[in-house]
């Protein structure tokens, strides 16, 4: 089934073979590491100023400006964040009924702060496109939890692990993790926060989340030395842009990291 969702993603709608050969590049440094993700991202550009239309192309330019966003790794967050919308919207405008195109157009444009409603009917249209597409529950349970739908959030994330137990588990117990917070299981958050950690150590947004878990419990030194640790990967403790619709979801984190950070007595 991997094999099968891989050789979807990397289909060749298009006619021009160089951008076939850097999207495939590219989509190789992706699939090892989103550490790749500024030298796959400048692939990426290159296969599209060849093929203004190809799809996944755009979707997956996309995709790699909001992670650059998203993980405080932009020099120009504003810039890029337009960026990533025009490449999404674009993406969508040459999707037709390819699932893996939707998908990562609907993650980024949703990220960004499109409408998340409207994002959720996409991302539910490619998986009727395609039922078996672990990576498509695995995004549709993130745009849940930022939708302020976290026990569907739950549920599509162990759709994905059900479908694809061999991918990254990483991302899917981050997200269940964040379920659980949001729910105020706090309890249940801990223990997949931690093994989202051990596969991603380098992943501050994880450490954040766990944090304030801590901090909500009132284990403050335990909070407190994953702060430590999130100082270390970056200086920025309590992220500046947070795609939850909720208000009170988006302060149930910050307040437990401003504890957790000290900033709250």
């Amino acid at each position: 089934m991997q094999a099968a969702e891989t050789a979807r993603s990397t289909g060749r709608p298009t006619n021009d073979l160089t951008a076939y050969d850097l999207y495939l590049r590219a989509f190789s440094m992706l699939a090892a590491s989103y550490r790749h993700t500024p030298e796959a991202l400048s692939l990426i550009e290159q296969a599209i100023a060849r093929d203004p239309r190809y799809g996944p192309a755009l979707g997956w330019a996309a995709v790699c400006y909001q992670l650059l966003v998203a993980g405080g790794r932009s020099a120009d967050p504003g810039t890029d964040h337009r960026r990533g919308v025009d490449f999404a919207r674009r993406a969508l405008e040459v999707a037709g009924d390819d699932p893996a195109v939707l998908a990562n157009a609907a993650v980024a444009l949703a990220w960004f702060g499109e409408d998340i409603g409207a994002l959720i009917a996409v991302i539910d249209r490619a998986l009727v496109l395609n039922p078996s597409f672990a990576r498509g529950w695995r995004i549709s349970g993130m745009l849940r939890n930022w939708a302020g739908q976290p026990d569907i959030a739950i549920a599509h994330s162990e759709t994905s692990l059900r479908l694809n137990p061999r991918t990254q588990v990483g991302p899917l117990y981050f997200n269940i993790g964040i379920a659980h917070l949001l729910g105020r299981r706090f309890d249940e958050a801990v223990p997949q926060l931690l093994l989202a950690i051990q596969e991603g150590p380098n992943e501050p947004a994880r450490y954040r989340w766990l944090a304030s878990c801590y901090a909500h419990m009132g284990r403050l030194d335990e909070a407190r030395a994953i702060v430590a640790k999130l100082r270390a990967i970056t200086p920025e403790v309590v992220p500046s842009g947070l795609p939850f619709r909720n208000p009170e979801h988006r302060e149930l984190l910050l307040s437990g990291l401003r504890l957790a950070a000290g900033e709250e007595r």
